[in-house]
Protein backbone atom coordinates (compact mmCIF):
# COMPACT_ATOMS: atom_id res chain seq x y z
CA UNK A 1 0.00 0.00 0.00
CA UNK A 2 1.16 3.25 -1.02
CA UNK A 3 2.20 5.28 2.01
CA UNK A 4 -0.40 8.14 2.56
CA UNK A 5 -0.99 11.56 4.66
CA UNK A 6 -4.45 12.86 5.88
CA UNK A 7 -6.53 15.17 6.81
CA UNK A 8 -9.43 14.26 9.17
CA UNK A 9 -11.95 16.82 10.03
CA UNK A 10 -14.83 16.32 12.32
CA UNK A 11 -18.67 17.73 10.73
CA UNK A 12 -19.37 19.38 14.41
CA UNK A 13 -18.76 23.34 12.78
CA UNK A 14 -17.61 24.95 10.08
CA UNK A 15 -13.86 24.76 9.09
CA UNK A 16 -12.28 28.24 10.21
CA UNK A 17 -9.21 29.11 8.94
CA UNK A 18 -7.45 27.79 11.04
CA UNK A 19 -8.75 24.38 9.90
CA UNK A 20 -8.31 25.20 6.33
CA UNK A 21 -4.56 26.27 7.37
CA UNK A 22 -3.79 22.85 8.79
CA UNK A 23 -5.29 21.21 5.63
CA UNK A 24 -3.08 23.22 3.26
CA UNK A 25 -0.28 22.34 5.45
CA UNK A 26 -1.47 18.64 5.36
CA UNK A 27 -1.97 18.11 1.91
CA UNK A 28 1.84 19.74 1.31
CA UNK A 29 3.05 17.51 3.71
CA UNK A 30 2.05 14.50 1.50
CA UNK A 31 1.76 15.74 -1.96
CA UNK A 32 5.42 16.85 -1.42
CA UNK A 33 6.80 13.77 -0.51
CA UNK A 34 5.26 11.73 -2.81
CA UNK A 35 2.75 10.26 -1.15
CA UNK A 36 -0.90 10.01 -1.37
CA UNK A 37 -3.38 12.61 0.24
CA UNK A 38 -6.60 11.22 2.01
CA UNK A 39 -9.43 12.80 3.58
CA UNK A 40 -11.24 11.10 6.44
CA UNK A 41 -14.64 12.50 8.12
CA UNK A 42 -13.86 11.75 11.82
CA UNK A 43 -17.97 11.42 12.79
CA UNK A 44 -18.05 8.93 15.37
CA UNK A 45 -19.16 11.50 17.94
CA UNK A 46 -23.27 12.55 18.08
CA UNK A 47 -22.52 16.05 17.75
CA UNK A 48 -21.29 16.00 14.65
CA UNK A 49 -23.51 16.97 11.17
CA UNK A 50 -23.81 15.34 7.50
CA UNK A 51 -24.39 18.57 5.93
CA UNK A 52 -21.77 19.86 7.48
CA UNK A 53 -19.30 17.63 6.73
CA UNK A 54 -20.93 18.48 2.91
CA UNK A 55 -19.60 22.17 3.81
CA UNK A 56 -16.17 21.39 5.06
CA UNK A 57 -15.32 19.17 1.74
CA UNK A 58 -16.62 21.46 -0.49
CA UNK A 59 -14.89 24.15 1.52
CA UNK A 60 -11.27 22.41 0.98
CA UNK A 61 -11.80 21.65 -2.90
CA UNK A 62 -12.82 25.36 -3.34
CA UNK A 63 -8.86 25.90 -1.65
CA UNK A 64 -7.78 23.70 -4.42
CA UNK A 65 -6.86 20.41 -2.39
CA UNK A 66 -7.84 17.29 -4.21
CA UNK A 67 -7.39 13.92 -2.21
CA UNK A 68 -7.12 9.84 -3.91
CA UNK A 69 -10.34 8.12 -3.86
CA UNK A 70 -13.54 9.31 -1.92
CA UNK A 71 -13.29 10.67 1.06
CA UNK A 72 -13.86 7.92 3.90
CA UNK A 73 -16.56 8.31 7.41
CA UNK A 74 -15.39 6.66 9.92
CA UNK A 75 -19.13 5.77 10.66
CA UNK A 76 -18.86 3.52 7.91
CA UNK A 77 -16.57 1.21 9.54
CA UNK A 78 -17.83 0.10 13.00
CA UNK A 79 -16.65 -3.57 12.54
CA UNK A 80 -13.10 -1.92 12.08
CA UNK A 81 -12.71 -0.66 15.78
CA UNK A 82 -14.68 -3.74 17.01
CA UNK A 83 -12.47 -5.64 16.02
CA UNK A 84 -9.51 -4.43 17.18
CA UNK A 85 -10.90 -3.82 21.11
CA UNK A 86 -12.01 -7.63 20.84
CA UNK A 87 -8.32 -8.10 20.16
CA UNK A 88 -6.71 -6.40 22.83
CA UNK A 89 -9.54 -7.66 25.09
CA UNK A 90 -8.34 -11.28 24.01
CA UNK A 91 -4.76 -10.34 25.16
CA UNK A 92 -6.26 -9.15 28.36
CA UNK A 93 -4.86 -5.37 27.33
CA UNK A 94 -8.49 -3.82 28.66
CA UNK A 95 -10.02 -3.64 31.88
CA UNK A 96 -13.82 -2.23 32.73
CA UNK A 97 -13.60 1.39 34.24
CA UNK A 98 -16.92 3.35 35.74
CA UNK A 99 -15.15 6.38 36.58
CA UNK A 100 -16.63 9.75 35.53
CA UNK A 101 -14.68 12.52 35.43
CA UNK A 102 -15.34 14.35 38.34
CA UNK A 103 -13.96 10.98 40.14
CA UNK A 104 -10.67 10.55 38.12
CA UNK A 105 -10.17 14.45 38.99
CA UNK A 106 -11.14 14.15 42.96
CA UNK A 107 -8.93 10.50 43.04
CA UNK A 108 -6.16 10.15 45.42
CA UNK A 109 -2.61 10.01 43.00
CA UNK A 110 0.46 8.44 44.16
CA UNK A 111 3.51 10.56 44.58
CA UNK A 112 5.25 12.20 41.52
CA UNK A 113 2.27 10.82 39.93
CA UNK A 114 2.12 12.39 35.89
CA UNK A 115 -0.51 15.30 35.72
CA UNK A 116 -3.64 14.56 34.47
CA UNK A 117 -2.60 10.57 34.10
CA UNK A 118 -5.64 7.78 35.13
CA UNK A 119 -5.28 7.22 38.79
CA UNK A 120 -5.73 3.48 38.41
CA UNK A 121 -9.14 3.29 40.50
CA UNK A 122 -10.51 0.53 38.06
CA UNK A 123 -7.58 -1.16 37.14
CA UNK A 124 -7.34 -4.30 39.67
CA UNK A 125 -10.55 -4.52 40.74
CA UNK A 126 -11.98 -8.09 41.26
CA UNK A 127 -14.96 -9.65 39.87
CA UNK A 128 -17.15 -8.79 42.96
CA UNK A 129 -15.76 -5.04 43.16
CA UNK A 130 -16.59 -4.78 39.38
CA UNK A 131 -20.14 -6.22 39.87
CA UNK A 132 -20.88 -3.76 42.92
CA UNK A 133 -19.22 -0.89 40.49
CA UNK A 134 -21.50 -1.67 38.15
CA UNK A 135 -24.77 -1.71 40.25
CA UNK A 136 -23.77 1.74 42.16
CA UNK A 137 -23.34 3.62 38.89
CA UNK A 138 -25.85 1.94 36.96
CA UNK A 139 -24.01 2.69 33.70
CA UNK A 140 -22.17 0.58 31.60
CA UNK A 141 -18.08 1.05 31.94
CA UNK A 142 -15.72 2.38 29.70
CA UNK A 143 -12.69 0.28 28.30
CA UNK A 144 -9.04 1.38 29.33
CA UNK A 145 -6.21 -0.28 27.79
CA UNK A 146 -3.87 -1.44 30.04
CA UNK A 147 -0.68 -0.05 29.66
CA UNK A 148 2.81 -0.68 30.59
CA UNK A 149 4.77 2.20 30.59
CA UNK A 150 3.94 6.06 31.89
CA UNK A 151 5.47 7.48 28.89
CA UNK A 152 6.52 7.24 25.40
CA UNK A 153 8.95 9.58 23.99
CA UNK A 154 7.70 10.23 19.95
CA UNK A 155 9.82 12.06 17.28
CA UNK A 156 7.91 15.47 15.93
CA UNK A 157 9.88 16.90 12.29
CA UNK A 158 8.68 20.27 13.83
CA UNK A 159 9.25 19.59 17.48
CA UNK A 160 12.12 16.99 17.64
CA UNK A 161 11.59 14.33 20.18
CA UNK A 162 8.71 15.16 22.57
CA UNK A 163 8.04 12.50 25.70
CA UNK A 164 4.58 12.58 26.65
CA UNK A 165 2.28 10.74 29.15
CA UNK A 166 1.15 6.99 28.38
CA UNK A 167 -1.62 5.85 31.25
CA UNK A 168 -4.31 3.94 31.35
CA UNK A 169 -6.64 5.63 28.71
CA UNK A 170 -9.77 4.77 27.31
CA UNK A 171 -10.55 2.99 23.76
CA UNK A 172 -14.03 2.35 24.27
CA UNK A 173 -16.50 4.81 25.39
CA UNK A 174 -19.21 3.57 28.07
CA UNK A 175 -22.19 4.34 25.29
CA UNK A 176 -20.15 1.91 23.15
CA UNK A 177 -18.82 4.26 20.88
CA UNK A 178 -14.73 4.01 19.92
CA UNK A 179 -12.52 6.80 21.62
CA UNK A 180 -10.47 8.91 19.92
CA UNK A 181 -7.46 7.41 20.37
CA UNK A 182 -8.02 4.10 19.20
CA UNK A 183 -9.82 5.07 16.16
CA UNK A 184 -7.12 7.32 14.77
CA UNK A 185 -4.88 5.11 15.35
CA UNK A 186 -6.97 2.13 13.56
CA UNK A 187 -8.11 4.14 11.06
CA UNK A 188 -4.24 5.59 10.09
CA UNK A 189 -3.17 1.60 9.94
CA UNK A 190 -5.95 0.34 7.60
CA UNK A 191 -5.27 2.88 5.16
CA UNK A 192 -1.67 3.37 4.96
CA UNK A 193 -1.64 6.33 6.64
CA UNK A 194 2.44 6.81 7.79
CA UNK A 195 2.35 10.74 8.07
CA UNK A 196 0.29 12.62 10.55
CA UNK A 197 0.32 16.39 10.13
CA UNK A 198 -2.58 17.95 12.66
CA UNK A 199 -2.31 21.04 14.98
CA UNK A 200 0.50 21.37 17.93
CA UNK A 201 -2.80 20.77 20.56
CA UNK A 202 -2.79 17.27 20.02
CA UNK A 203 0.68 16.91 19.88
CA UNK A 204 0.40 15.40 23.88
CA UNK A 205 -1.73 12.40 22.56
CA UNK A 206 0.53 11.22 20.35
CA UNK A 207 2.71 8.78 22.56
CA UNK A 208 -0.56 7.20 23.40
CA UNK A 209 -1.51 6.18 20.46
CA UNK A 210 2.44 5.40 19.40
CA UNK A 211 2.14 3.21 22.19
CA UNK A 212 -1.53 1.72 20.52
CA UNK A 213 -0.34 1.40 17.47
CA UNK A 214 2.93 -0.95 18.50
CA UNK A 215 0.91 -2.25 20.62
CA UNK A 216 -0.90 -3.78 17.50
CA UNK A 217 1.98 -4.41 15.28
CA UNK A 218 2.41 -0.78 13.27
CA UNK A 219 4.45 1.33 12.79
CA UNK A 220 3.81 4.69 14.40
CA UNK A 221 3.53 7.96 11.68
CA UNK A 222 5.59 10.79 11.47
CA UNK A 223 4.26 13.38 13.19
CA UNK A 224 4.24 16.73 11.88
CA UNK A 225 2.18 19.12 14.51
CA UNK A 226 2.15 22.53 13.34
CA UNK A 227 1.28 25.46 15.11
CA UNK A 228 -2.55 26.59 15.64
CA UNK A 229 -4.12 29.94 14.59
CA UNK A 230 -5.19 31.88 17.33
CA UNK A 231 -6.75 35.49 18.03
CA UNK A 232 -5.52 38.84 19.20
CA UNK A 233 -6.15 37.75 23.05
CA UNK A 234 -3.90 34.56 21.98
CA UNK A 235 -7.19 31.89 22.57
CA UNK A 236 -8.30 29.82 19.79
CA UNK A 237 -10.42 31.09 16.53
CA UNK A 238 -14.32 31.68 17.10
CA UNK A 239 -16.72 32.49 15.45
CA UNK A 240 -17.08 35.68 17.89
CA UNK A 241 -13.78 36.72 16.20
CA UNK A 242 -15.22 37.84 12.85
CA UNK A 243 -14.68 36.44 9.66
CA UNK A 244 -13.05 33.12 10.21
CA UNK A 245 -15.08 30.65 7.44
CA UNK A 246 -14.25 30.43 3.96
CA UNK A 247 -18.20 31.61 3.09
CA UNK A 248 -16.97 34.65 5.18
CA UNK A 249 -13.48 35.26 4.07
CA UNK A 250 -13.45 34.11 0.28
CA UNK A 251 -11.28 31.84 -1.51
CA UNK A 252 -8.92 33.94 -2.57
CA UNK A 253 -8.20 36.06 0.65
CA UNK A 254 -8.50 32.92 2.35
CA UNK A 255 -5.30 31.78 -0.32
CA UNK A 256 -3.54 35.20 0.25
CA UNK A 257 -3.57 35.00 4.15
CA UNK A 258 -2.58 31.40 4.55
CA UNK A 259 -0.01 32.01 2.15
CA UNK A 260 1.43 34.45 4.28
CA UNK A 261 1.42 33.00 7.10
CA UNK A 262 3.69 30.28 6.14
CA UNK A 263 5.90 33.04 4.51
CA UNK A 264 4.94 31.47 1.10
CA UNK A 265 4.86 34.21 -2.32
CA UNK A 266 2.57 31.91 -4.23
CA UNK A 267 -1.59 32.40 -3.74
CA UNK A 268 -2.32 29.08 -4.75
CA UNK A 269 -1.64 25.71 -3.03
CA UNK A 270 0.08 24.23 -6.30
CA UNK A 271 2.08 26.88 -5.91
CA UNK A 272 2.68 26.72 -2.74
CA UNK A 273 3.70 22.99 -2.95
CA UNK A 274 6.62 24.49 -5.93
CA UNK A 275 8.20 26.77 -2.71
CA UNK A 276 7.18 24.09 0.04
CA UNK A 277 9.87 23.43 2.89
CA UNK A 278 9.09 21.99 6.57
CA UNK A 279 12.18 23.33 8.28
CA UNK A 280 11.37 26.93 6.68
CA UNK A 281 7.86 26.61 8.54
CA UNK A 282 7.08 29.33 11.20
CA UNK A 283 7.08 27.62 14.88
CA UNK A 284 5.11 30.01 16.37
CA UNK A 285 1.08 30.94 16.44
CA UNK A 286 -0.36 32.58 13.58
CA UNK A 287 -2.06 35.67 15.34
CA UNK A 288 -4.96 35.99 13.07
CA UNK A 289 -6.74 39.26 12.19
CA UNK A 290 -10.16 39.29 9.45
CA UNK A 291 -9.60 40.89 6.66
CA UNK A 292 -11.96 43.86 5.98
CA UNK A 293 -14.18 43.06 3.19
CA UNK A 294 -13.27 43.79 -0.08
CA UNK A 295 -15.50 47.22 -1.89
Amino acid sequence: MTPAGRFAPSPSADLHIGNLRTAVLAWLFARSTGRRFLMRVEDLDDRTDTDIAERQLADLAALGLDWDGPATRQTAHPERYAAVVDELSRRGLVFECFCSRKDIASAPRAPHAPQGAYPGTCRDLTDAERAARRQQTGRPPALRLRTEVTELTVHDVLHGDFTGLVDDFVVRRGDGVPAYNLAVVVDDAATGVDQVVRGDDLLSSSPRQAYLARLLGHQAPQYAHVPLVLNDEGARLAKRDGAVTLAEIGVDTALRQIAASLDHTADTVEGMLAEFDPQRLPRSPWIYRPARPQP
